[in-house]
């Protein structure tokens, strides 16, 4: 009989993890699959001993170097941990997606500035402030369910943040005010739209539901179907969350692609478990 393994994180406390990992055994057992759920230290990575392996992975973790060491035995690992390592730094995600045309909000990478150095008095972050000027947004590489993520009024604030942000990969980004506190998450599985809900926060610029934010099903628009799809494309992700902005002109440009995102808020807005399309995908690649 096939077998999985359903791996998270286990130093992380939220019970949406071990939730997020059901869903998907679940949805394994459901399809004839032996899936043993676990966590990212119970499979150790000795580089010297043979183990007893799964026929395939799913990664619902960020831990990217067990991605690769599982892929490294001959583990199939979806998302492949390659894609899972791209779209977890949001700096390598927005260079691919420009790369490949997608409109999104004007976006510059900020410079490496190590821990103990600063560049404060070198005038570049006078001409960020000129270039995309205030209100704009900063945005950590890695970060998850809209943390850290912050919106930037005033110069203070600006200092404050790209100053505290020294050592770390971070982008800054125009604010885009028409869609403030909205957005739509589309989930793709092997380049098919399965879920869809639009969310809205009247208290947060972000539409996150961890944030506070409500979700509703949602019909896309032929644009907004393509924009997501070709947001997955672009990233080369199997399994992807898809979030989307909305321009002035009510048209969608391209927020983020999460490649390990979570399916339980839209299976309980939408009733859809993407977590059966998930499995369904896979079975159907290993043949």
């Amino acid at each position: 009989m096939t077998s999985c393994w359903v791996i998270y994180n286990g130093s992380l406390t939220s019970d949406k993890f071990a939730d997020q990992a059901h869903l998907v055994a679940e949805a394994a057992e459901r399809a004839g699959v032996t899936a043993s759920i676990m966590k990212n230290y119970e499979v150790t990575m000795d580089l010297s001993s043979p183990m007893e392996l799964p026929d395939f992975a799913v990664l619902l973790d960020k831990d990217i170097l067990l991605g690769y060491f599982l892929k490294s035995r001959g583990v199939p690992v979806y998302n492949d941990p390659a894609i899972i390592d791209l779209c977890d730094n949001k700096a390598k995600q927005y260079i691919q997606l420009a790369a490949c045309g997608l409109p999104m909000p004007r976006t510059i990478v900020a410079p490496k500035v190590y821990p103990n150095f600063s560049i404060r008095d070198s005038g570049y972050f006078e001409r960020i402030i000129e270039e995309l000027s205030f209100p704009m947004i900063i945005k950590e590489g890695h970060g998850s369910f809209g943390m850290k993520v912050y919106l930037i009024e005033d110069e203070k604030a600006f200092y404050d943040k790209v100053e505290s942000l020294r050592g770390i990969d971070f982008v800054f980004q125009e604010f885009i005010e028409s869609s403030r506190g909205r957005d739509i998450r589309v989930n793709i599985v092997g380049g098919r739209i399965v879920a869809a809900m639009y969310r809205h926060s009247e208290t947060d610029f972000r539409a996150n539901i961890t944030n506070g934010g409500q979700a509703s099903p949602i019909e896309l628009t032929a644009a907004q179907s393509q924009m997501a799809l070709s947001a997955s494309r672009a990233v080369g992700a199997i399994f992807a969350g898809v979030d989307l902005l909305f321009d002035d002109l009510e048209q969608p440009i391209v927020c983020e692609v999460n490649a390990a995102a979570h399916i339980r808020n839209i299976l309980n807005v939408t009733g859809i478990n993407v977590a059966d399309s998930m499995i369904a995908y896979i079975l159907q690649d290993l043949r």
